[in-house]
Order: C-alpha cells, then structure tokens, then sequence
C-alpha cells in the first residue's frame, strides 16, 4: 500500500495548521488565505491519493477560531473527498472543535456532519488557540 507522503503546513496569522499523514487529518486555525483555492489544493490532492486506499482508522480534526466564506468552500470540499473514501463509514472519526459562544461555526460543524456517513461530533472548546491546538494534536484534547 502506498500512501502520500505525511503533509505539514505550519500555522501563519491567516492560514491553519495542517497535519495529514496515514491515519490522520488535521486542520485548525484561522483560515482567511489570499488565495484559498491555491492554498487548499495541496490538502484536497493528498486526501485524493489517500483515500482510495484507505481501509484503516483514520482520526478528523478539524476547527477553526476563525473563518471567511471562500475558506468554508474549501473545507466543504476537502470533507465531501473525505466522504468518498473506501470505508469512510467504518473507519473515521471526525471531530469539528468551536469556541463557545460562537454560533456560526457550530452551526457549520453541524452542516459539515450531515455532508459525511461517520461518526462525526461537534465538541465546544473554551478557547480556539495554539495551546488548545497543541493538546488536540498530541491527543489530549
């Protein structure tokens, strides 16, 4: 089985954190990019290589403290390509992380969760920011 090789991208004051690697998808941040479909194309081309081999637990996490309509564009197509991954059902966990009291992206988790056939949660946070970010990614959410 040959997967993509392990993506990083390091967070800036407009763009998220990413972490793809077998088993694992990461995105969380702020997302306002000068140009979000050049800077998600990388993100949605990995998943493309990724998922048709996919038959094994794969951890989602997603959550942004902010972002713009054109982000929220690409997210929705990074997660329908998730969607279509062989044994999305069995095999994913998704988690969307929001801050409390922001309306807007719990109610764009629970858009996202109807657009994919996994276990799916939207979980409220106290605060979106690089210590929360850090936690989730090692696992200690």
């Amino acid at each position: 089985m040959m997967y993509p090789e392990i993506f990083k991208n390091a967070p800036t004051k407009k763009t998220p954190w990413i972490f793809l690697e077998p088993g694992k998808i990461f995105i969380m941040g702020r997302s306002i990019p000068e140009n979000p479909g050049g800077f998600y194309k990388p993100v949605i081309e990995w998943i493309s290589k990724y998922a048709p081999e996919c038959n094994e637990k794969i951890k989602i996490d997603l959550g942004f403290e902010y972002i713009n309509s054109s982000s929220t564009k690409w997210i929705y197509t990074i997660i329908k390509e998730m969607s279509e991954m062989k044994g999305m059902a069995l095999n994913a966990t998704a988690t969307w992380y929001y801050e409390r009291g922001d309306e807007y992206l719990c109610e764009l988790g629970i858009i996202m969760r109807s657009l994919v056939d996994c276990t799916f949660v939207v979980v409220e946070v106290e605060a979106m920011n690089k210590s929360r970010y850090e936690k989730i990614m090692s696992g200690n959410k």
